[in-house]
């Protein structure tokens, strides 16, 4: 009897052990992603939503993701990569842009006359040349870089039918080098968030801005907006880069198995799947425009196009000169980045 009870407790114990051993290996991972727009953005429905359920549905459950959209975990839309950086947030989507001077070699893909019209041949381009940008990662952990289509022109009322016409006026912009294109344009750049754009053009503190016709929708420029322009081959004027970055500390606190499931998941096919949504999500927000009363949308020939990228070389060679003084060679990833659009644009 003594027997059967010591070889009883054992099996317990043992039993015990492995259930414990069992447990501790499906221990949940809760991340939380936090970004500055609304849950109608598409970046919250066709992105992050979608990978979330993604990264879920691969883990097993062993990843769970918590998305807080329109900066509900606290801050504001400039704060979020120092969220990332510092751990208060998990994960974070942002624009490159609103933090200045951070990211100096990943803003080549903003730039006009560099990015021409197409997030998929910008946002493969910058995959493909991830280790020229690479340095301005050390202190996050980047899953995925794109952009959005670009920035299309966009007025309250005034016809912008070359360059001359936006003399004097005030532009909403969203980075520096947006600013400065607005400069060298003739006009006053003003630097915004996305969320406080459509108030500024409610109260008549700008005249338009530089924005993208997918955020049309959820903020309804339509109803704000009556002059929108675009090249007549969808060229635009610049673009912004999006950012999706992991907190350093938390991604190697994972199993690596885990970490190699969150990498994976943005690989190159990934990539070319997010840059040709954000190339459709445009086509919504462009026919609210077009069939709304009294808007127009403009498609600049050839020759108009060439006035606006006369000025945005001029961008281009200033930010070459800035970045320089820094001990980056911004003419090579200028180069680069021309080479690899073009060739992702065939």
């Amino acid at each position: 009897m003594k027997n059967v009870l010591t070889q009883s407790a054992i099996l317990l114990a043992g039993s015990l052990i492995l259930t414990g051993s069992l447990f501790a290996k499906e221990k949940v991972e809760v991340l939380t992603v936090h970004h500055f727009l609304s849950p109608k953005a598409p970046a919250h429905t066709k992105l992050l939503m979608p990978w979330a359920k993604k990264i879920e549905e691969m883990s097993k459950g062993r990843i769970k993701i918590e998305i807080f959209p329109s900066m509900t975990m606290g801050g504001k839309p400039n704060e979020l990569y120092k969220q990332a950086r510092n751990g208060s947030a998990d994960v974070v989507w942002t624009v490159a842009g609103y933090t200045p001077g951070v990211f100096p070699r990943t803003e080549v893909y903003e730039l006009p006359t560099v990015h021409r019209g197409s997030s998929l041949a910008t946002s493969v381009a910058i995959r493909e040349n991830f280790d020229l940008i690479k340095d301005d990662f050390k202190k996050v952990k980047p899953l995925l870089i794109h952009t959005h289509a670009g920035n299309a022109l966009h007025m309250t009322d005034k016809r912008v039918r070359n360059v001359a016409d936006l003399k004097g006026m005030k532009l909403r912009t969203p980075s520096r080098t947006g600013a400065w294109l607005i400069e060298e344009l003739g006009a006053e750049p003003v630097g915004m968030p996305m969320p406080g754009f459509p108030q500024a053009l409610s109260k008549k503190a700008v005249d338009g801005g530089l924005i993208p016709f997918e955020v049309f929708p959820p903020f309804k420029f339509h109803q704000l907006t009556e002059f929108s322009a675009e090249g007549a081959n969808g060229d635009r004027f610049g673009t912004s880069v999006f950012l999706l970055l992991m907190n350093k500390d938390r991604f190697n606190s994972l199993d690596k198995n885990l970490q190699d499931l969150i990498e994976g998941s943005f690989n190159l096919d990934m990539v070319k799947k997010i840059g040709q949504i954000w190339m459709d999500v445009e086509k919504p927000g462009m026919k609210m425009q077009v069939t709304s009363k009294n808007s127009e949308v403009a498609l600049y020939d050839d020759k108009t196009m060439n006035e606006f990228n006369a000025v945005g070389q001029k961008v281009v060679d200033r930010w070459v000169k800035e970045v320089s003084k820094k001990g980056i060679n911004g003419a090579k990833l200028v180069k680069e980045a021309r080479k690899a659009i073009t060739k992702n644009s065939n």
